[in-house]
């Protein structure tokens, strides 16, 4: 129930308010709450501080609510604001005619003026939400995060917002849409802005948890994939480890500001922990997902068209994995995009897309889209240290599994050997080794299909070490427990098979096989200096 508190409280008519005041309350249901609105309550002396501390003595329950500043200072200075929410007035604000620079899931931001802008929030009742935002800025800022506080709340409409300094500052999407020449380096401010990101351990329990959402998108799911894909979907991601790192959540362009050759992040309430993954699914949909069917989507959205966002977020994933693999971008490509269907396809019908017929050719894409990915993806799991170790750029080879692919594989192993001036005989037992590992991985792994097989090489010194790891994931197979042939016996005694793992247990010091996040993993490793 609420209640409207006018002009003056004083001890001329302290007593006539509050007898009015339980008059009014008397039918009030003993669950709903009391809500005095002092939006037009001039002043309030110690007498009508007295009617209020006797409702609340009866309605612990009490919240005011639209309080003027100089009344507000009452309350305080009195210790009122300590045993009841007492709610400031808002300046209200128009964003009539105000430029639109970021939209979120949770409100717009718009420039109200060269130096502010103001984050109007779709729900109406956002208080919470805001208080929320402006927590996990500060913290995100205490971190290291460059970012704008919010330094006021304001009144928009029948919503809310929260106002922050931002000095001609102009978002990335802008730059990219008026200064083209200028991509390169915004994928570069964007991505260092990203690993920082994602560089940032989180205290425990500051944070929601990505993976959590996540279980929630897939559960949803369960119901509109056939019950195999469904059942997958869960699986992987739920295989996904909990990850206490910082991600945004809503990273596009929109959501950097370029401030004085400053870059800000702004848009805090998506703020989260968890796996890269989950971040790069949500820039994913960002920059391709939404627009697929309808090229357009992404001009409204971000201000550039569909081309241009396709190149960047091409761009933006190379730089990120530390790499210009096509194999390896399009491998991580592939995972981002099966959470960010699993996550297009709940939104569109948690938004009754399936009785439209537009939204529903949408749903049908991505839904088919999403099963082809979930038919041929075991993990969503992919290094996300490779490209600060160097190891993706020089050091791994991500290659479909087949044997014409062979000489490649050699060639690519044979240029690490060269390097550190690997001895003639080690190397052509490692070539041995290599061929058996990688023909028997193309052969069987996949079979009847074709699927990419990954080979590392690390050089290890003291004493100088090659480890080379094949890793695919196709049928779990583990060729160390197959039984070694007796080649003792006969020709006419011998089984045809099974000398090629036996020959690289020979020629190579040490070899190991384990099966872990779907994926079969064997490493060899020799000793060069042996």
């Amino acid at each position: 129930m609420t209640i409207k508190l006018t002009g003056r409280i004083d001890s001329g008519n302290a007593a006539e308010v509050e007898s009015k005041i339980f008059k009014e309350i008397e039918s009030m249901d003993s669950s709903e709450a009391l809500v005095l609105d002092a939006a037009d309550l001039e002043y309030i002396s110690s007498a009508g501080l007295r009617t209020i501390l006797h409702l609340r003595k009866t309605n612990p329950g009490l919240r005011i609510i639209n309080v003027r500043p100089e009344v507000y200072e009452i309350f305080d200075m009195t210790g009122f604001t300590e045993m009841i929410p007492v709610e400031k007035a808002y300046r209200v604000v128009s964003v009539e005619g105000c430029e639109e620079i970021g939209r979120g899931a949770n409100g717009t931001i718009y420039r109200i003026d060269k130096d502010n802008v103001v984050k109007v929030y779709n729900n109406a009742d956002a208080l919470e939400d805001i208080q929320h935002e402006r927590e996990v800025a500060k913290l995100a800022l205490i971190l290291g995060i460059p970012t704008a506080i919010s330094y006021d709340v304001v009144k928009v409409g029948e919503s809310y917002g929260s106002v922050f300094e931002l000095l001609n500052a102009s978002s990335f999407s802008k730059i990219i849409a008026s200064e083209p020449d200028k991509l390169d380096w915004c994928v570069k401010e964007y991505v260092d802005m990203l690993k920082l990101i994602h560089g940032t351990l989180v205290p425990k329990g500051k944070l929601p948890d990505m993976r959590e959402t996540a279980i929630e998108w897939a559960e949803f799911m369960k119901d509109y994939l056939p019950e195999a894909e469904g059942k997958k979907l869960m699986e992987l991601v739920e295989a996904v480890p909990q990850d206490d790192h910082m991600i945004h959540g809503d990273y596009h362009t929109k959501n950097l500001e370029l401030q004085n050759d400053e870059v800000l992040l702004i848009d805090m309430d998506t703020l989260a922990v968890g796996h890269p993954i989950f971040e790069l699914a949500s820039m994913y949909n960002a920059f391709i997902g939404f627009s697929e069917i309808d090229h357009e989507t992404i001009k409204k959205f971000q201000g550039f068209d569909f081309e241009t966002s396709k190149k960047f977020w091409h761009k933006v994933l190379a730089a990120y994995l530390g790499t210009e693999n096509e194999a390896i971008i399009r491998e991580v490509e592939d995972k981002a995009r099966i959470v960010g269907y699993a996550r297009l396809i709940r939104r569109s019908i948690r938004r009754g897309g399936l009785e439209d017929a537009e939204s529903l050719a949408e749903i049908e894409h991505w839904k088919a889209e999403l099963i082809e990915l979930l038919g041929r993806t075991d993990t969503l799991l992919f290094d996300v240290n490779a490209a600060s170790e160097g190891g993706s750029s020089s050091h791994e080879l991500v290659i479909e599994a087949c044997p014409e692919n062979l000489d490649e594989v050699m060639s690519f192993v044979a240029k690490t050997l060269d390097a550190v001036d690997c001895p003639p005989k080690a190397a052509m037992q490692i070539d041995i080794a290599v061929e058996e590992i990688f023909v028997n991985i193309a052969n069987y792994a996949y079979a009847p299909e074709i699927g990419n097989a990954t080979v590392m090489v690390d050089i290890e010194e003291d004493p100088l070490t090659v480890s080379i790891t094949f890793i695919d994931h196709g049928t779990p197979y583990d060729p160390l427990a197959k039984e070694d042939p007796d080649v003792t016996l006969t020709a006419e005694e011998r089984e045809i098979g099974g000398l090629g793992i036996f020959m690289t247990k020979q020629v190579m010091d040490d070899i190991s096989y384990e099966y872990k996040d779907g994926r079969n993993i064997l490493t060899l490793k020799k000793n060069l200096q042996g």
